[in-house]
């Protein structure tokens, strides 16, 4: 959520192209969808669910709920991380954490009070990392006001806590930052494995140099080139002793490669008329790092920004877009492939209405680029398809992928414009596959609610929803999505998940990945029927045999497929199913 030399734009001959493609498609008109005219209720609106199965709900504990405004923003619910059977749910009043070995039955372990906002976690090991920015946030978790400008019993950062005993979790750790941590980001280097690194994009006002030395609050650089703004920071964690956590460093990853500028990326603005009125880049508000890849991408304000991180204490940027139509980038998302990137923008900062009819369609939406060579071009847009109402805060939110091999599919929270899943393996025809929305919050009135995010973690989809709770579901085979990409799907297991810090996802050998390629054939005509109902009996066939028998006959049936690559609307599927059926061949079983 947003708080209260210019980079390469995009051109805007190419923005008005990419206006005319869809920005989002599904199988029904809008003006049917379900989603339309849910009525309101803060625990009984009306609901609207597609091509998903909602296997659970819980309500927030009692400590982190005002009843009496269930928009409290001193009490909301923020975001997601998971290790083994697990969800840590952040928030502005503390944390909690969910058992969810059944995820039917989700049981509350812990209920954490620690207030400071929005309390956005990441996990690793033992150790639980919490985001604070704002100003009530104190070093001993209290809940007392702290009055005066500077006070020593204030904390903004990251606290760092001991969750080896859910029960009762222990602060061993907190680092203090100029502009607190509105968001973080965990990164792991297989080179370092004592140490673990924190990227703290920060988001609020510079505190008083009098708090924490070194803070300099003064915004322009040319008065000062100390300034606290135009920065991140890096915080190194060692593992064995986080009470020694400390900043090692605070890149300048805005600044122009040429002049030396600090403030080097977009000053704010608008781009020309008709255009998004986009924030200054004096800031990050998500980074996605992707350490196999070696690469980051920032979500920052007024650009979107490529980093290698190669040495992860001394991050550095590579390429920086923007986008006529974005107000703020909010946050980033890989491809598994690491072949496309996609952003979203969160217009309005998160409270405000802005997917009502009337609104423009490529504002508060996704924007989808390409990866070549360390450079992002543009692709595409996808913005949630189901108008919503003037009481309803709605824009793109925080999300993950799907593991379903060879297609690119993510779910994303839009706050009251619910959860959405969508296919965006052609990036200029972003598709929905399946969706979940409960109506406002009030029929009367704007109040805070909805998903503040979204994400997948072995075999279910779990939301966190701001007034709400906790949801859990589960995808449902339709016209967009197999039961063998499904199932595929459900191999992939995690022992840990942080959203901000993606893995390559990858996929045992089984029959049920090859069949789910054969799926994606046949949906998209990318082979005649013949040779799809050929390639299904013999990988029917195969699974009966025995082990001797299967090898040949699996590595005769893919030398077969890769031969009908060249003549596929779709080779490089084909190709991916080849090696599905190598991998099964040169499986033990």
């Amino acid at each position: 959520m947003t708080p209260r030399s210019f980079a390469r734009p995009l051109p805007l001959a190419l923005a008005a192209a990419l206006a005319a493609a869809p920005a989002g498609a599904q199988g029904t008109n809008p003006a049917a969808d379900p989603r339309v005219g849910l009525s309101a209720g803060w625990t009984d609106a009306g609901q609207a669910i597609r091509n998903l199965e909602l296997v659970a709900h819980r309500d927030r504990p009692e400590r982190f709920v005002n009843q009496a405004n269930a928009g409290d923003f001193g009490f909301i619910n923020a975001d997601l991380a998971f290790r083994g059977p697990y969800v840590f749910q952040g928030g502005y009043n503390g944390f909690q954490v969910w058992d969810v070995s059944n995820p039917s039955n989700p049981v509350l372990r812990t209920a954490q009070v620690c207030p400071g906002g929005q309390g956005d976690v990441s996990v690793y090991r033992n150790l639980l990392f919490v985001s604070v920015e704002e100003t009530r946030g104190r070093t001993n978790c209290g809940s007392e006001p702290i009055t005066g400008n500077v006070s020593p019993e204030r904390f903004r950062g990251v606290r760092i806590f001991d969750v080896t005993n859910l029960a009762q979790p222990r602060q061993v750790g907190m680092v203090q930052t100029c502009r607190g941590s509105h968001t973080h980001t965990l990164v792991t280097d297989p080179r370092d494995p004592a140490n673990v690194y924190i990227y703290v994009s920060g988001t609020s006002p510079v505190r008083p140099g009098e708090e924490l030395a070194g803070c300099v609050a003064v915004q322009d650089p040319a008065q000062d080139p100390n300034t606290s703004y135009f920065r991140i920071e890096v915080i190194k964690v060692p593992v064995a002793a986080p009470q020694e956590a400390r900043i090692v460093s605070t890149p300048r990853v805005f600044a122009n490669a040429q002049t030396g500028n600090i403030a080097g990326l977009w000053r704010g603005g608008e781009h020309g008329p008709g255009t998004q009125r986009t924030a200054a880049t004096n800031q990050c508000h998500d980074i996605t790092v992707y350490p196999e890849l070696g690469l980051a991408a920032g979500a920052c304000a007024g650009n979107g920004i490529l980093l290698d991180i190669h040495d992860p204490a001394n991050p550095v940027r590579i390429d920086e877009v923007s986008d006529p139509n974005f107000a703020y980038w909010h946050s980033a998302t890989f491809s598994n492939d690491g072949r496309k990137v996609l952003f979203s923008d969160e217009w309005g900062g998160g409270t405000q209405p802005r997917c009502q009819r009337s609104d423009p369609r490529l504002w508060g939406a996704d924007a989808v680029f390409t990866l070549t060579d360390r450079k992002m071009r543009p692709a595409g847009y996808y913005k949630l398809p189901a108008p919503q109402t003037a009481t309803e805060n709605c824009v793109a939110h925080n999300g993950s992928l799907i593991p379903v091999p060879g297609r690119d599919i993510m779910v994303q929270a839009w706050y009251q414009g619910g959860v959405s899943v969508f296919d965006f393996t052609n990036p200029a025809r972003p598709v929905e596959i399946a969706f979940f929305d409960r109506g406002p919050m009030s029929a009367e009135k704007l109040m805070l609610g909805g998903f503040w995010s979204a994400y997948w973690y072995n075999g279910y989809i779990y939301g966190s929803e701001i007034g709400r709770g906790l949801d859990v579901f589960r995808l449902r085979p339709s016209e967009y999505l197999s039961q063998n990409e499904i199932d595929a799907a459900n191999l992939v297991r995690m022992d840990t998940f942080n959203p901000q810090m993606q893995t390559r996802m990858t996929w045992p050998a089984s029959f049920v990945v090859a069949r789910a390629y054969v799926d994606q054939l046949v949906r998209n005509h990318a082979l005649a029927p013949s040779q799809t109902t050929r390639i299904s009996n013999q990988l029917d066939r195969a699974e009966r045999m025995g082990a001797t028998a299967r090898r040949p006959a699996l590595r005769q049936l893919a030398a077969s497929v890769d031969a009908q690559a060249a003549r596929s609307a779709e080779p490089e599927r084909v190709r991916m199913l080849a090696g599905a059926l190598r991998d099964l061949a040169a499986a033990r079983r």
